[in-house]
């Protein structure tokens, strides 16, 4: 078992323990400090686990979501409030979210806004939201065709990461949990030396396993020392400008996808621009080794409209970019739109032709 623990500066306390049987031993344990406790799930992982939560958490009310990013919209939020209403919660009481990103992010913020805020549990099922996403209080809805537009940062109580809901995810969803993965790779030189080293088990469970903590690790110092992102966690934004934007205009691939595809073009934009060519061009490798297949890629003027859109922008036009430099560096980069719609097309020519 591993725990960490993140305490913010306004005093807000997160305790992350990653270990095995979580519905059978730490949650229930854990709930028995509540007088009432409502699970939030979506209808994918809900069918899967639905039984096993029951028998872990006994009575207690359940609003299942539509799954997926479509539904992560200010109806679903609402919706998911009304029923916790109607389920009579009080501020003492508590919010268990046992999904993805998805749920963790609207139950957060649901949890967040209910009687200007109640406990929330985040059980996430899927490995991107085991290694991010769960990791940090960021909690959000999209709104108006913009990303994550609407949200609240707020620790949650609790986060329990186990290595055995793994087992149930398709490749689709690995590959997704690998792009977060990867990014703090580029971040962290022990994370990346830890994947280059194992670059032909990047989808083997154990391995997984393995490096979960690590990554939970680096993420919970990261919003240790800046839960608001006013400085260094603007960090974990690398690839994520590019990422945005494709999955806003395309959505046709994993969150996580799409994060790869926008590591490898912003290290190449770093490359071009003063960037250790040698490190970028490894870790270009290791994205296209996890993404595997590269898609064709939305129009680049399309993605530029859609990333000046961006809520990371400085609002003068620019387009703002996290970027690796060299190994375990990074920096934020502003390109002009027209300059980055060139480096689109550019770029994205070179990647349809460098796949392993």
């Amino acid at each position: 078992m591993r725990t960490f623990t993140i305490t913010t500066a306004d005093a807000e306390t997160s305790r992350i323990v990653c270990r095995k049987d979580i519905l059978e031993q730490a949650l229930p344990e854990t709930l028995k400090a509540y007088r009432q406790v409502f699970l939030f799930s979506d209808e994918t992982v809900w069918k899967i686990y639905g039984t096993r939560v029951r028998r872990a958490v006994g009575k207690a009310g359940v609003y299942c979501m539509l799954a997926g990013e479509a539904h992560k919209t200010p109806e679903t939020l609402f919706s998911l409030l009304s029923a916790m209403a109607e389920a009579g919660l009080h501020r003492s009481d508590c919010l268990v979210c046992i999904g993805g990103g998805v749920v963790g992010d609207v139950g957060g913020l649901a949890a967040a806004l209910y009687m200007r805020g109640i406990d929330c549990i985040q059980v996430p099922t899927t490995l991107l939201a085991q290694v991010d996403s769960s990791v940090g209080g960021k909690t959000a809805v999209d709104f108006c065709g913009i990303k994550n537009l609407v949200g609240v940062f707020r620790q949650p109580t609790y986060v329990y990461v186990d290595p055995a809901f793994l087992a149930t995810l398709p490749a689709r969803e690995i590959r997704c949990g690998l792009g977060e993965i990867i990014k703090h790779g580029a971040l962290s030189p022990e994370i990346f030396d830890t994947l280059e080293q194992n670059r032909d088990k990047l989808t083997d469970l154990a391995f997984l396993a393995d490096i979960v903590p690590a990554n939970v690790a680096f993420k919970a110092n990261v919003v240790r020392e800046d839960a608001r992102e006013g400085n260094l966690r603007k960090c974990l934004n690398l690839g994520h400008t590019t990422a945005h934007a494709f999955e806003l205009l395309d959505g046709k691939l994993s969150h996580g996808e799409y994060v790869l595809i926008g590591t490898c073009i912003e290290a190449e934009i770093s490359a071009s621009r003063g960037g250790d060519a040698a490190y970028l061009a490894r870790l270009g490798r290791l994205c296209l080794t996890a993404l595997g297949t590269m898609p064709a890629l939305p129009d680049p003027a399309e993605a530029a409209r859609v990333a000046c859109l961006d809520k990371k922008n400085t609002g003068r036009g620019r387009i703002v970019l996290t970027v690796p430099v060299a190994k375990g560096e990074y920096r934020l980069l502003e390109l002009g739109a027209e300059e980055y719609e060139r480096e689109l097309g550019r770029i994205g020519r070179k990647l349809c032709s460098d796949l392993p």
